[in-house]
C-alpha cells in the first residue's frame, strides 16, 4: 500500500532568519520597558504607526504568552518570569524584585520579537500597538494546528519518539539535574555569603570603637575597620550580582526546560494521532482503499511539527550556549572585581601598620 508523499504544510523550520524580514527595525532598543510601559519601533506595513509606547501588566504579558501557545502549538514559547516567588532571587515585595522581574519580562519581548515566526503573530501585534488590550481578542482565531493538538487518543501508546526527538528528551532530563544542581549550590552560597556579610557588618565598628580609646593605635585601628567595610561593600555587591544576574538566568532555563518538554508532548500527540487514523487505514478489510485524505493532513502537520521543534531547538540551544557564556563570563568578572577591591583596601592598609611599627622602634 502506497501513502504517497504528502505535500509539506508551509514550516519556519525551513527559513532562515535572514530569509525573514524582522518585525522591528534593526536597533538594539527597538523593545524595551520603561517605567511599565512597551516601547516599539518598527518597519513592518501591518503596524499603523512606527512606534508605539504602551503600559502593560503582568497578566498582559501571560495574555500575550497562552495566545502563542493557541496559536503556535508547533514552536517553544518563551517563559515568563514567575508572577510572585522567583525562588531565591529577591523578596516579592522589594525593589529588586519588581526591578528584576521587568528585566525577564523585557527579555521575554526580545525574544518572541527575534522569533522568525512569533514576531509575526496577531496577538503579538496587538501586544505592541494596542491602547486598551482586550483580553477576549483572538479567543476564535486559533488555528486549525492549535485545534489537532488537543486531539486525545485515549489509551494509545506512542510507538515511540524518534531518535532525534528522544535524544532531546534525554538531554532536556540531565540539564534539569545539572541546573537544579547548580541553582541548589548558588543559593547556599548567597546565603552564607549574607551570613558572612552580616558578621563582617558588626566587625568593623569594634576596630573603630577599640580606636577612640587608644590613642598610639588609632590609624592602624581605623584603617582595620574602614578595610572591613570596605570589604563588606564589596562582598555586598557580589551577592547582588549572584542574586539579581545569575539565579534569574538558571531560573528562566529552569522555566525553559519545562516549555520544551511541552511542546514534545505536544508534537507526541500529533505523532499519536497519525498512528492511530494509519493503524485505521491498516487494518481495513480492503486493501486497495487508498489513503484518506485526513491521514495525509494529518502527517503533513506531524511534518510541520518536526520541522518547527527542530528549527525552534536549534535556536534555543544557539541562546542558551551565548547567554551562559555571558553569565558565567560576567560571574568570573564580578568575583576577580571583588577579589582585586579586598587586595586593593589590603594594600592600602599597610603603610598605616609599617608607619606604626617604625615609630614604635624609634621611640624605644
Amino acid at each position: 500500500m502506497s501513502t504517497g508523499t504528502p505535500k509539506p504544510l508551509p514550516s519556519s523550520g525551513q527559513k532562515s532568519l535572514q530569509d525573514i524580514c524582522h518585525p522591528l527595525s534593526a536597533d538594539e532598543s527597538a523593545l524595551s520597558l520603561h517605567n511599565s510601559s512597551t516601547v516599539a519601533k518598527t518597519t513592518r506595513t501591518e503596524f499603523d504607526l512606527p512606534e508605539y509606547s504602551v503600559r502593560r501588566r503582568y497578566q498582559d504579558f501571560d495574555w500575550l504568552r497562552n495566545k502563542l501557545e493557541e496559536s503556535q502549538p508547533t514552536h517553544l514559547i518563551p517563559p515568563l518570569p514567575e508572577k510572585f516567588v522567583m525562588k531565591g532571587v529577591v523578596d516579592r515585595f522589594s525593589e529588586e524584585f519588581v526591578e528584576t522581574r521587568k528585566k525577564a519580562l523585557d527579555k521575554f519581548l526580545k525574544r518572541v520579537a527575534d522569533h522568525p515566526v512569533l514576531s509575526f503573530n496577531e496577538h503579538f501585534n496587538a501586544f505592541l500597538s494596542a491602547k486598551d488590550l482586550n483580553k477576549r481578542l483572538g479567543l476564535a482565531l486559533l488555528t486549525k494546528m492549535g485545534e489537532s493538538v488537543k486531539y486525545v487518543t485515549g489509551g494509545y501508546k506512542l510507538r515511540g519518539r524518534p531518535i532525534e526527538f528522544a535524544a532531546m528528551g534525554d538531554y532536556l532530563e540531565v540539564f534539569t539535574q545539572k541546573l537544579g544542581t547548580i541553582d541548589r549550590i548558588a543559593q547556599r552560597i548567597i546565603k552564607e555569603q549574607l551570613e558572612y556579610l552580616a558578621e563582617l557588618r558588626e566587625y568593623g565598628p569594634v576596630y573603630s570603637s577599640w580606636a577612640s580609646f587608644e590613642e598610639d593605635l588609632h590609624d592602624p585601628l581605623e584603617g582595620v575597620a574602614g578595610h572591613v567595610s570596605n570589604c563588606s561593600s564589596a562582598l555586598e555587591e557580589l551577592t547582588e550580582d549572584m542574586s539579581e544576574d545569575f539565579l534569574p538566568v538558571l531560573r528562566e532555563y529552569v522555566l525553559y526546560i519545562e516549555a520544551m518538554k511541552n511542546v514534545l508532548k505536544k508534537r507526541d500527540q500529533v505523532q499519536a494521532e497519525y498512528e492511530t487514523k494509519l493503524e485505521t487505514v491498516v487494518f481495513r478489510e480492503d486493501k486497495k482503499t487508498l489513503v484518506p485524505t485526513d491521514v495525509e493532513r494529518c502527517q503533513d502537520r506531524l511534518e510541520c511539527f518536526n520541522a518547527d521543534l527542530k528549527a525552534d531547538w536549534d535556536r534555543w540551544q544557539n541562546n542558551k550556549r551565548q547567554d551562559f557564556r555571558q553569565l558565567l563570563t560576567g560571574m568570573a568578572d564580578k568575583n576577580i572585581q571583588y577579589y582585586e577591591k579586598c587586595l586593593a583596601s589590603w594594600e592600602s592598609l599597610i603603610p598605616l601598620l609599617q608607619d606604626k611599627q617604625e615609630a614604635k622602634g624609634e621611640t624605644n
